[in-house]
């Protein structure tokens, strides 16, 4: 059977419903995932998510720190919109984000000579849109699955058409023999290195 490698990534948590919703169905079907945070989210009530989310394995990346268009910013806010961020989750996890995601993936050539991360997309479903229905999001993952497929989710405050098209999503790509894997594992497992030179302007979505 080919191989179908997926890493399954959520923006714009930690929160203490969604981010709860979701952790619990990947714990149910014991799969790993990565974890896109924006830093002004994180607090006393949701740090408890972030430990859930490295006990359980799964990685934690940068979204920034107030979800800014970066292509609005100075080098400088850009600077600290993924420094502190980063700083936060790095107290948070012991590990320091090694993905970066752009909010509403709005690009420039500065962003790219000013952040020295690599830049993750990841093939969305709309599901930041709530007119973006369960099925929708199901059939937008399922018909795209392939192997090196990074899906971009979100588990934002009161997305729960997400979580129940993971509660499709998930069970049917096992049947197909997905591994689920974090986005590192994902890129060290297809033996695909994610650091691109600032003048390529690499954004990954699928690593094939």
């Amino acid at each position: 059977m080919d191989k179908l490698r997926i890493s399954l990534t959520f923006d714009d948590g930690p929160n203490t419903t969604t981010t709860v919703q979701v952790l619990d169905l990947l714990e149910k079907y014991n799969v790993k995932a990565s974890f896109f945070l924006i830093g002004q989210n994180i607090n006393d009530e949701t740090r408890p998510m972030i430990d859930r989310q490295v006990k359980n394995g799964h990685s934690v990346e940068c979204h920034s720190w107030t979800h800014p268009e970066f292509p609005k910013l100075t080098v400088e806010q850009m600077k600290e919109e993924v420094e502190k961020t980063n700083a936060l989750i790095t107290e948070c996890t012991g590990t320091k984000p090694m993905f970066f995601r752009p909010p509403y993936i709005a690009l420039n050539d500065l962003m790219f000579q000013t952040i020295d991360m690599p830049f993750i997309c990841g093939h969305g479903v709309e599901d930041w849109e709530e007119s973006a229905s369960v099925e929708h999001r199901v059939k937008g993952v399922l018909d795209n699955a392939r192997d090196g497929m990074i899906v971009l989710l979100h588990d934002f405050v009161g997305n729960d058409k997400t979580v129940k098209a993971l509660e499709q999503i998930i069970p049917e790509l096992l049947k197909r023999g997905a591994e689920f894997m974090t986005i590192r594992e994902l890129f060290d497992s297809c033996g695909v290195n994610p650091v691109c030179p600032p003048s390529e302007k690499k954004v990954w979505s699928f690593l094939f």
